[in-house]
């Protein structure tokens, strides 16, 4: 099964989901992509950049070594930041890093009406099945 297959079938099961998608943030690549409307490819991989800043942006990364020294497990390379909810003007954006390759991310795109537990729950419950594919 393709990552565009599965990201068509979370959607379905997400509320008011408009978009879904999975990025390598080490490389900062769109791995799959499945929107209800048509976008640039340069957005998409902006989209993907920014992802990646999100979770690897010299101060996220500071505050986690911050973190790690505070608790004596320095050298450790768990990340502390998992899940991100990001609410802009009309939307919910739902980020989630895979537990199997934390260099995974999924991004998950709905209006802003949605029930933002139930939008989270839903997209949680993506993760087994993308994280199969990838």
């Amino acid at each position: 099964m393709s990552i565009e297959t599965v990201l068509q079938k979370a959607m379905a099961a997400i509320p008011e989901c408009l978009a879904g998608g999975v990025c390598d943030i080490s490389t900062g690549m769109l791995l799959g992509v499945k929107t209800v409307d048509s976008h640039p490819a340069e957005v998409l991989e902006l989209v993907a950049a920014a992802t990646a800043d999100l979770y690897q942006g010299s101060n996220v990364l500071s505050i986690e070594d911050m973190f790690k020294k505070s608790r004596g497990i320095e050298g450790n390379d768990e990340h502390y930041f998992q899940d991100m909810l990001i609410t802009s003007t009309n939307l919910l954006h739902i980020f989630l890093r895979s537990k199997s390759n934390p260099d995974h991310v999924a991004t998950f795109v709905c209006r802003k009406s949605a029930n933002m537990g139930m939008a989270m729950s839903k997209s949680r419950a993506a993760m087994p099945a993308l994280e199969k594919v990838l």
